[in-house]
This record gives C-alpha cells, sequence and structure tokens, in this order.
C-alpha cells in the first residue's frame, strides 16, 4: 500500500466508488466521505496528502470544503471534480480556494491519475520545502547562540583566493 492518502469527498456513492477503484489500482490509501462535513471529520482523523472534492454538493459545496481545508490543512493537496463546470466557479476555486486542478465529470482515469500523481509531488515538495525552511532557521538560531557567547566566532577571513585565513592564537587554539 502507498504512503499517500487520498480523500474523496462526493454526494454519489457510485462516483465515491470509482474515484475509489481508480485511485486504488495506483496503491493510493483512499478514505471516502459523502459531505464536506464528513470529509472535515475525516481530515482531522487522518494524516491526508490529496483532497478531491466534487463541487455541487448539500449543505456544503466543494469550493466552500476546499477552502476550509486550504485554511486548516494547508499541506494538503487540493483538486476540484464536477460535472456542472463554467468558467466563473473554475476562477473562484483556483483564486480563493487555491485548488491545484480543476477536472470535469466525466474524467477520464489517465488524466486523474496524473494530475493525483502530480499534485502529490507538490505536496511533498512543499513539505519538504517548509522543513527546509525550519532547519535553516533553526541553524540560524543557533549560530546567533554561539556568536553570543564567543563573539568573532561566525567571522572568516579568506585570502584573494578564497583559503581560510588564520592568526597565531587560532592556530594554537587548532592545535589543541
Amino acid at each position: 500500500m502507498s504512503e499517500h492518502t487520498i480523500l474523496v469527498v462526493d454526494d454519489e456513492p457510485s462516483i465515491r466508488s470509482a474515484l475509489e477503484r481508480t485511485l486504488r489500482r495506483e496503491n493510493y490509501r483512499v478514505i471516502t466521505a459523502s459531505s464536506g462535513e464528513e470529509g472535515l471529520a475525516l481530515l482531522k482523523a487522518n494524516p491526508i496528502d490529496v483532497a478531491i472534492s466534487d463541487h455541487l454538493m448539500p449543505q456544503m459545496t466543494g469550493l466552500e470544503f476546499l477552502k476550509l481545508v486550504r485554511d486548516r490543512h494547508q499541506d494538503v493537496g487540493r483538486i476540484i471534480l464536477t460535472g456542472h463546470a463554467d468558467t466563473e466557479v473554475a476562477i473562484k476555486a483556483i483564486n480563493e480556494g487555491e485548488i491545484y486542478r480543476f477536472l470535469r465529470k466525466p474524467w477520464d482515469d489517465i488524466e486523474l491519475k496524473v494530475i493525483v500523481h502530480l499534485a502529490l509531488e507538490q505536496v511533498v515538495l512543499a513539505r519538504e520545502n517548509r522543513q527546509l525552511l525550519a532547519t535553516v532557521r533553526q541553524q540560524g538560531e543557533y549560530i546567533r547562540d554561539l556568536e553570543t557567547l564567543h563573539p568573532g566566532i561566525s567571522r572568516v577571513r579568506r585570502d584573494d583566493e578564497g583559503a581560510i585565513v588564520l592568526d597565531e592564537d587560532e592556530m594554537r587554539l587548532l592545535a589543541l
């Protein structure tokens, strides 16, 4: 089974089932929900990598659901799926929900698989970037602390060719 989990939210059982079958063939762990509210509960309880939501559903539209996903779970990729696509909804989905992709029903299985794969790549890269940024910040704090304890420790003198230049005191410290 894949390390990636996909959440499928659609009020139509046949659509949920078809998406689940297609994505499970790619060895993704697939969790399904019949409403936005149920999807939000599943997001709280499960680590999700990508959420795919139908747009026109009772109580909460897919766009409303995916906006909440963006606000509450920023590292989850978001894809909207609808049979009633118009340009205004697509633009709103991309701008307001920061949707990765907008798919129309009926979807092409190959296109769906490619889009999910690309969304997962984007999610993984974004997570790695956040982790690297946290590491860089932590290292910066560490260097500031070292500089406070040992003034001048972070200064490095170099000659014209880029070689590090040490004075006699620094050489003695290295010899210890």
